[in-house]
């Protein structure tokens, strides 16, 4: 066959040219073509991994689909993980995920925010990005690591953080913009709107109404618990009130509160047995209240912690500022720290 190709070239030159070029003509005729093949072979057959990592590099003139020869894809970076996390973890309010004008963006209830270095921005405000501070997309860990006490270069520099939290020197206040959309609740009119009464192991108690059902779960779980498991049970005979929908920030903090959201509940119980349960509670009579131990804190039993983390809720007593009567309805954390699946809504 690959005669036939060069068929018309021994019509042109006497026979005597081909003698005396002989063995250029077999490379071309026999090698090039195999050559050729053995280049696509290796193309075909590249690490699909390599492929992937490559195909998200930013590659101008060489588009993934049709239409999108303009578009230039970043690789896949903290807002794109954030913004695909927040979807996964409501999904019947995000629409889309989608990188648009520089920038990784979310489409919620129809309005588009951008990442914004973690801030969770409007359009209208991403040229006010210096005027935030981030929002806390951290990484939750699954287990309480085991406690050791803090060096003295941890101390100081707790201490100094401290101080400037109370000077305000290094404190910016967070946008709201994105969270105030997400639960419908721009002002404490409009949150109250979304509210409802739910009796949690007994007691009434209000929040979001978007979280009735999964609030609902815990109880059902802990209380299935109870039954066999004596420490829940004592647990559950311990608590004394509840608080959920107030419309306030966080203490000792110029940023919203989830509480004011209706998406935090804290359970406060009749007796905390001499233990510590909040910081600011705590730094009242130990100024170094990052120093007391878990021994000496307040916590509720795991299975408890973890009926509630099941079901999207983060438990306040994993924080170095820690507060271990509170719960606040973060699935978005847990999907970042890869602890929970949302659509199967169980842990990993």
């Amino acid at each position: 066959m690959a005669m036939s190709k060069y068929k018309g070239l021994l019509q042109l030159f006497p026979l005597d040219y081909y003698c005396a070029m002989k063995p250029c003509i077999i490379f071309f005729i026999f090698f090039l073509p195999i050559s050729a093949s053995f280049a696509g072979a290796r193309s075909e057959s590249k690490d699909p991994l390599a492929d992937k990592a490559n195909s998200s590099l930013p590659t101008p003139g060489n588009p993934t689909e049709a239409g999108d020869a303009d578009v230039i894809r970043p690789a896949e970076n903290r807002g794109e993980t954030v913004m695909k996390a927040l979807a996964s973890a409501y999904p019947d309010r995000v629409e889309k995920v989608e990188f648009l004008d520089g920038d990784w963006t979310i489409l919620l209830y129809g309005e588009r925010f951008y990442f914004a270095e973690g801030r969770l921005l409007p359009a209208s405000m991403r040229d006010k990005e210096s005027e935030y501070a981030p929002l806390p997309f951290y990484n939750y860990q699954k287990e309480l690591p085991p406690w050791t006490p803090p060096t003295a270069e941890e101390s100081d520099r707790i201490r100094e953080q401290e101080r400037q939290r109370e000077t305000r020197q290094m404190q910016i206040k967070r946008s709201t913009h994105f969270y105030d959309t997400l639960w419908r609740s721009r002002n404490r009119d409009e949150a109250w709107e979304h509210i409802k009464q739910i009796r949690f192991l007994g007691i009434p108690v209000q929040v979001h109404y978007s979280i009735l059902v999964d609030l609902s779960l815990v109880e059902e779980r802990i209380l299935r618990t109870a039954r066999t498991n004596n420490a829940v049970r004592q647990w559950v005979n311990n608590v004394g009130s509840l608080e959920g929908w107030q419309w306030r920030n966080i203490a000792a903090s110029q940023n919203r509160s989830y509480h004011a959201y209706g998406s935090a509940i804290d359970i406060l119980p009749k007796s905390y047995g001499g233990l510590e349960a909040y910081w600011l509670w705590t730094a009242r009579s130990t100024p170094d209240w990052w120093t007391v131990p878990y021994s000496r804190r307040f916590h509720p039993p795991d299975e408890v912690i973890r009926a509630f983390e099941s079901y999207g809720f983060i438990w306040g007593g994993k924080w170095r500022y820690y507060d271990t009567i509170h719960f606040e309805y973060r699935p978005e954390i847990l999907v970042l720290s890869g602890i929970v699946q949302m659509n199967k809504r169980e842990l990993r």
